[in-house]
């Protein structure tokens, strides 16, 4: 059986892929490596092609007609056949201590007749051009090396949310929550954070720094130059996020999870709000007042808790030169600590 089904959706990638497939291949006949070529135009498909003919075993390669990040995760999921699934971008890699440090204590949980909904772990921001490095880190949130529920996890604040590159699910979780990612659009990790949350019931955290994360290049989607194009695709991830739950719901339930899901979505809401501002036009402040119009239409609730939260609201409550100027300037503090670019 495989552990970890390993998902790497790949799109003009022949420059940097041959080092994210090697890191992973160090977990053997434990993993499963899905390269999903998503209709690329240089020498991806071949490169996928040659890991599977020589990695028959491990490797397999799925060629798609270009349907986007979003879809290279589908595609994965369907093919999937480890216990747990987890997406690493073509241009990211993995740690190889700390992989076969997760591969035990997964054996190790196997054995002894209890496995988790979800294992999380740490990651690592990389950036390109100084060689300096950001670790996000879970030891103050939630137990470590233990199981646990959502009410063991302490409350997030400010800019602190669950990122794809720190989640690893069970596969059946994502199959049961039917998780389907839209196509041709940017910033879809954000809902796979997100949406299978209430299936999850059990969680592990181990502390090590897992996945490595490239980031700081100008043509990265979390760069503020390139938000001005893509407002359109965030607006679209924000109203399938806010549409997808009923927070009350999962409140009756599981007050600490949904006080969670409340706090991820505000924080979305504050990026989504950055987008239109960023370069804002007549088009966009549309775009977002209707967005704004169909989360209140569908649940009244939550728009009233995400129109009052603090660091959501400062467009909002301002004149928008204002607005603007703090909204920005927020934004480039977080990149300026995490080193977006």
């Amino acid at each position: 059986m495989k552990l970890i089904s390993f998902a790497i959706p790949s799109y003009n990638s022949e420059a940097y892929m041959r080092k994210c497939i090697d890191s992973i291949l160090v977990g053997g006949e434990d993993v499963e490596i899905i390269i999903v070529n998503d209709g690329s135009k240089d020498g991806t498909a071949v490169i996928a092609d040659e890991y599977a003919e020589k990695y028959p075993t491990i490797c397999k390669a799925i060629h798609q007609e270009n349907g986007g990040h979003g879809e290279g995760v589908n595609q994965g999921i369907r093919n999937a056949t480890g216990l747990y699934y987890k997406v690493v971008d073509s241009d990211d890699w993995v740690d190889a201590d700390a992989l076969k440090t997760v591969l035990d204590t997964i054996k190790k949980h196997l054995a002894e007749g209890k496995t988790p909904d979800l294992y999380l772990t740490n990651f690592v921001y990389e950036h390109v051009e100084d060689n300096t490095f950001y670790v996000r880190k879970f030891t103050k949130k939630m137990p470590t090396d233990v199981f646990f529920g959502w009410k063991d996890v302490k409350p997030f604040h400010g800019s602190e949310v669950f990122l794809m590159h720190s989640l690893m699910y069970r596969t059946e979780v994502l199959r049961e929550c039917k998780l389907q990612l839209p196509k041709h659009t940017f910033y879809v990790d954000n809902i796979f954070a997100y949406t299978p949350l209430p299936y999850v019931k059990t969680m592990f955290y181990i502390d090590v720094d897992l996945y490595r994360y490239f980031i700081g290049r100008a043509d990265q989607s979390v760069n503020m130059a390139v938000f001005a194009k893509r407002t359109e695709q965030q607006n679209r991830v924000m109203k399938i996020m806010a549409l997808a739950h009923d927070l009350r719901e999962i409140k009756k339930t599981e007050p600490a999870l949904a006080k969670y899901m409340a706090h991820a979505l505000s924080c979305l809401m504050m990026i989504t709000i950055t987008f239109t501002v960023a370069e804002p036009s007549k088009e966009k402040y549309q775009a977002l007042k209707t967005l704004w119009k169909e989360i209140k239409e569908h649940d009244k609730w939550l728009y009233g808790k995400l129109k009052h939260r603090s660091y959501a609201t400062f467009y909002n409550v301002l004149p928008r030169p204002i607005g603007r100027a703090f909204m920005i300037k927020g934004y480039k503090s977080m990149a300026k600590k995490v080193k977006f670019g």
